[in-house]
């Protein structure tokens, strides 16, 4: 049974994105992280240049990369050493139910519904009538039928993939502070604070540029956990 989000401790919940280039910054960000983050997620920029090598990296290190969430092609699940896999949702149910089979007993799946970097109107350009808690809802559907354990949406739609998947996890990027580094959008659009997004019921936040870019990384991630930690 899928813990409540509450069940989870509040440094587990946060996920740092090692969003780098190759392993000399990788080695670089984790220095300066000083094995604080229970979870690290390996994104694909770093994968296609270093391989299961970025995953070596990160597990070689004491204390850190107990869990990993790797964004690859759903034919890595049966050989990936990773804790989470992402696929996309917008593959169908067939694909889904495909990579559920794959991955039964090695990898929990997590899959992608609307990715943050679009709004509305980037919907509608694509003939697309549904609203974006619309469509969240309906794959999130998809998702369970097809055994996948866990949702990634915005933070604007954790509501919308509780509601219509309740057993399922709830995994969160579009995490920005109101202030100081990494607190710009840029490609984001539907982005919130991390006290937001844990007061809805995210399990899990995933954060990249504002622990990355921050003048101190560990400041920054504590500062995250405290903001999950104060909503329960």
């Amino acid at each position: 049974m899928t813990k409540t989000p509450n069940q989870i401790p509040a440094r587990e919940r946060v996920i740092v994105a090692l969003d780098v280039p190759d392993r000399n910054a990788l080695t670089t960000l984790l220095d300066r992280l000083d094995g604080r983050p229970a979870f690290y997620k390996v994104g694909l920029e770093l994968f296609v240049a270093e391989g299961e090598r970025a995953i070596e990296l990160v597990r070689a290190r004491d204390g850190l990369g107990d869990v990993v969430q790797l964004e690859v092609e759903e034919h890595a699940a049966a050989r990936i050493d990773a804790e989470l896999l992402t696929v996309h949702t917008s593959g169908g149910y067939e694909m889904l139910a495909r990579a559920a089979d794959a991955a039964a007993g090695r990898v929990k799946l997590l899959g992608v519904t609307v990715l943050t970097s679009l709004a509305e109107d980037d919907l509608r350009a694509e003939g697309i009538d549904q609203s974006i808690p619309e469509m969240v809802r309906a794959r999130a559907r998809i998702a369970a039928r097809a055994g996948i354990a866990g949702l990634v949406c915005s933070p604007h739609e954790i509501d919308a993939a509780r509601s219509a998947a309740p057993g399922l996890l709830v995994v969160v990027p579009g995490i920005r502070p109101t202030e100081g580094a990494g607190s710009a959008r840029g490609d984001q659009k539907r982005v919130a604070t991390a006290a937001q997004a844990a007061a809805h019921g995210a399990h899990y936040l995933v954060v990249g540029r504002p622990v990355r870019d921050a003048a101190d990384p560990v400041a920054a991630f504590e500062g995250l956990v405290r903001e999950v930690e104060a909503e329960g």
